[in-house]
């Protein structure tokens, strides 16, 4: 089959949800893809940051292969071996008391809220199904029914209603807008992406996340930080939220948890929160079964044995000063911390960050754009100077046959 035909079939089969690029892949190692008629290309998406350790790392495989061979699932009604262990691990490396265990980024978002609601009735003494929970607007945490309820993008939302009450929206990077809404009693908690991905990386001041935590705190409501993207060692730290020295209340985890290799996501709280959830009310097949509790041990293992935190802001560094030496009409400007970085375009002759992103694929690289006019660039961690250099002369060279 050619790649015509592996598009046509998933057309004429799946729904139409999704607008990938006409890229059919069939194996990756590394930073490293390949695609059905032999093309080499470096993987500049890195599943919307899922493969931060690369495509297939060798002890990642292992431990799935391992894992699968022996036991995969046993479903939360009897223990196995692996998953106290795994909750020990993950809790000691981001310092909690407790770990929740699902499957997927949205799912992990709905939990945090569950949590979030009941600890306002159970602690904060919230009156019944009043609880409100603080959002930010172009926010983006998943795509279940609650979570676009809790949307300001029409793409996410609109069709899909009734939507979910409970939710107050304020703008990304406005504290004052936070501290006003903060006067409601009922509020029990504030969820927020350090850095807004799928809106286009955007990075807020300078000391907003603190001043927000600490309003938070003022007013008796849970900072609560979606670090499903920004996590796990993306944006040159361990946390987004590190950077301004942020211990959320509640934290969201997934993606990089599985090093792509398995859905597994998390939601981490010390007790006071965590253990306002009894058994029977709340859970999941699948969350924390042995094949998602050694993965995700490996994952954080590597990120940890290779510096891939360190290598994520060095490499973070040297993307951004090299490309905004590029001097080219299209390209407004370069933004983002560590390895999670984004380059607004400005549409030029009809062509948009679409067409340079099917210009960078014919060149040998990966990437996807998001708003119109805005791509992102987020490779695996692992990603070498040497290699980024390359990345770096790809994108030149795409860049320098547009806007001319």
């Amino acid at each position: 089959m050619k790649t015509d035909a592996y598009i046509l079939r998933e057309e004429n089969y799946g729904a139409h949800n999704y607008h990938p690029l006409p890229v059919v892949l069939e194996r990756g190692e590394g930073v490293y893809v390949w695609d059905v008629d032999g093309n080499r290309y470096i993987d500049f998406l890195a599943g919307y940051s899922a493969l931060s350790q690369g495509h297939c790392h060798p002890r990642i495989v292992d431990a799935l292969v391992g894992q699968a061979q022996k036991l995969a699932l046993v479903s939360r009604a009897f223990h196995s071996d692996v998953l106290g262990e795994y909750m020990e691990y993950a809790c000691h490396f981001f310092g909690y008391d407790k770990l929740l265990p699902m499957n997927t980024g949205a799912e992990a978002v709905e939990t945090a809220l569950k949590l979030c609601r009941r600890w306002g009735y159970r602690r904060k003494g919230v009156a019944p199904d009043c609880a409100k929970i603080i959002v930010c607007g172009d926010n983006f945490h998943g795509r279940t029914i609650t979570v676009i309820s809790m949307s300001t993008d029409p793409s996410s939302y609109a069709g899909f209603g009734p939507y979910t009450p409970g939710f107050i929206k304020v703008p990304y990077n406005d504290t004052e807008a936070l501290r006003v809404a903060l006067q409601d009693p009922d509020v029990t908690g504030f969820l927020v992406e350090p850095i807004q991905g799928e809106a286009g990386v955007v990075v807020p001041d300078d000391g907003y996340l603190k001043t927000c935590y600490d309003l938070c705190k003022a007013h008796q409501v849970l900072f609560m930080a979606d670090e499903i993207q920004t996590g796990i060692g993306r944006t040159g730290r361990l946390l987004a939220c590190d950077y301004e020295d942020v211990h959320p209340d509640i934290l969201i985890l997934g993606k990089a948890l599985s090093g792509g290799m398995y859905p597994v996501s998390a939601v981490l709280a010390d007790d006071d929160i965590m253990l306002t959830i009894a058994p029977g009310e709340h859970g999941s097949t699948y969350g924390g079964s042995p094949m998602a509790a050694s993965v995700a041990i490996a994952s954080l293992s590597v990120v940890r044995d290779e510096q891939l935190t360190r290598n994520a802001f060095e490499m973070g560094e040297l993307f951004r000063n090299e490309i905004a030496k590029i001097n080219n009409p299209m390209l407004l400007k370069v933004r983002g911390k560590g390895l999670l970085n984004a380059v607004v375009t400005r549409p030029m002759e009809h062509k948009t960050a679409w067409d340079i992103c099917l210009a960078l694929k014919e060149n040998g690289l990966l990437a996807k754009p998001t708003h119109g006019d805005i791509i992102r660039f987020t490779p695996p961690l692992i990603i070498t100077k040497e290699q980024m250099m390359d990345s770096i002369a790809i994108i030149r060279k795409t860049l320098d046959a547009f806007g001319k």
